[in-house]
């Protein structure tokens, strides 16, 4: 595991460059994907996903849902402008972190254009190799990546 050292004349913090910020998301198991409709209530979600160069990938899957209607799919539809936001919180604050990727979001509801990103998926998850999501999928073309830690990596 790479050790952690503050940088001199930041108290500790440090901005993420886009490489540690892709980094990290990649490897990050779950983030939050905000949406916001076209009346610019805020809804946030916990999502499973996957990074595909400056695609992100989530889908709707078989875990218990209140509706197939489901609000980020509405606001997507009326307000294609989202954020992924991944984090890792631990009580050494020198390791904290998060990293947010804002983009545009599409929907694939067509079986054969979901295909590819649920293989990402399932590639990812074992829970979609065994039980592959129905979908929609949400794509998400990341436009800006930005991120911060608590301190910096050493190699090593």
């Amino acid at each position: 595991m790479a050790r952690v050292r503050r940088t001199e004349g930041t108290i500790g913090r440090v901005r993420l460059s886009e490489a540690e910020a892709r980094a990290r998301l990649a490897a990050a198991r779950v983030a939050r994907l905000a949406t916001a409709g076209a009346d610019g209530h805020p809804h946030l979600v916990p999502v499973t996903f996957a990074v595909d160069g400056d695609l992100i990938y989530t889908a709707v899957d078989h875990k218990p849902k209140t509706t197939v209607n489901l609000r980020r799919l509405r606001n997507i539809r009326e307000n294609p402008r989202v954020a992924l936001l991944a984090d890792h919180y631990a009580d050494d604050w020198d390791t904290l972190w998060w990293v947010r990727v804002d983009g545009s979001a599409s929907i694939v509801e067509n079986g054969q254009a979901a295909r590819h990103p649920i293989d990402v998926l399932a590639g990812r998850y074992d829970q979609y190799r065994c039980s592959r999501p129905a979908g929609p999928v949400i794509i998400i073309r990341a436009e800006r990546w930005t991120g911060w830690a608590g301190a910096e990596r050493d190699a090593g």
